[in-house]
C-alpha cells in the first residue's frame, strides 16, 4: 500500500473498525479481541501470491470439470472458524449469470473467495469500492474479471448497438457501459463472442489502472487477470 495512505490515527482506527464490522466483531466483539477480518482462520491453507492464487483456481476448475469437486470447507469447524473473520485469497469479478458461480466453477468453499456479481461484469461505484475493499483492506493478492461465453447482457449490448433501439429501463446503462468493448471487426454472433472477452479485458484494464490498485500491482502483491469460461467444456482460460 502507500505510505500515505493512513493520514491521521482517526482514519486508522475508522478503517480497523470497518474491517471488525464487516467481519461481524464489532462493538462488543472488539473489547473481547476478537479477530479482525484480515485475520485468517486457515492461514496456512491460503494462496498468497498472485501466482499462487491463479494456480489454486486454475486447480479448482480442473476439478470442477473432472466432476471431482471437493467441496471444501464447508465442515461445521470451518464454519465456527469463519465467525471469527475472514481471508479470501482472490476476489472473483464476475456476470450474474446462474450458470457461472465462481465458488463451483473453482471448487473453492466458504472463506475462499470474494465474489462481486454484475451484468456483464460492468463497474460502477459499489463494485468497484468492493473490489478495493478486498484487496486494500483484505490482502486479498488476485482479482479475476471473469466473462463467460454466451453472456445476454453482452449480447443485449451488441444487438442494441446494431439496431438503434432503447431497452427497458436500467438495463439500458448496462449496454451503454458495454458499448465500449463492442468488437466491430466480427459480424454475428462472432461479434457477441468476441465482445465477451474484450469486456473481460477493458474491465481488467480499468481495474489496473485505478491508483490504489496499481499501486498493489507495482509492489507485486496484486495481480488483476482477465478469464473467460466456456459453458459448453466448463473450463476458464485466461485473457491476455
Amino acid at each position: 500500500m502507500t505510505a500515505n495512505r493512513f493520514l491521521t490515527d482517526t482514519s486508522t482506527a475508522r478503517r480497523s473498525l470497518l474491517r471488525a464490522a464487516v467481519a461481524g466483531t464489532a462493538g462488543a466483539g472488539l473489547a473481547l479481541g476478537a479477530t479482525p477480518a484480515s485475520a485468517a482462520p486457515r492461514g496456512s491453507e491460503r494462496p498468497d501470491t498472485p501466482a499462487g492464487a491463479l494456480r489454486e483456481l486454475a486447480a479448482g476448475n480442473r476439478r470442477w470439470r473432472a466432476h471431482r469437486e471437493r467441496h471444501p470447507h464447508e465442515s461445521p469447524a470451518v464454519r465456527r472458524q469463519l465467525v471469527q473473520g475472514q481471508h479470501p485469497f482472490a476476489v472473483v469479478l464476475g456476470c450474474i449469470d446462474s450458470r457461472v458461480p465462481p465458488e463451483h466453477v473453482f471448487d473453492q468453499g466458504l472463506g475462499d473467495l470474494m465474489t462481486v456479481r454484475s451484468a456483464g461484469e460492468v463497474l460502477d461505484e459499489a463494485v468497484l469500492g468492493s473490489v478495493a475493499y478486498g484487496v486494500l483492506e483484505l490482502g486479498i493478492p488476485l482479482v479475476m474479471v471473469l466473462g463467460h461465453q454466451s453472456c445476454g447482457a453482452v449480447k443485449a449490448a451488441v444487438q442494441v448497438d446494431a439496431s438503434g433501439e432503447r431497452l427497458p429501463a436500467h438495463i439500458q446503462y448496462l449496454a451503454d457501459q458495454i458499448r465500449p468493448a463492442i468488437d466491430r471487426t466480427q459480424q454475428g454472433e462472432a461479434r457477441i463472442d468476441a465482445t465477451v472477452s474484450a469486456q473481460a479485458r477493458l474491465v481488467r484494464d480499468r481495474l489496473a489502472a485505478e491508483p490504489d490498485l496499481a499501486a498493489e500491482i507495482a509492489g507485486g502483491r496484486l495481480a488483476v487477470v482477465a478469464a473467460r469460461y466456456e459453458l459448453h467444456d466448463q473450463s476458464v482460460r485466461t485473457l491476455v
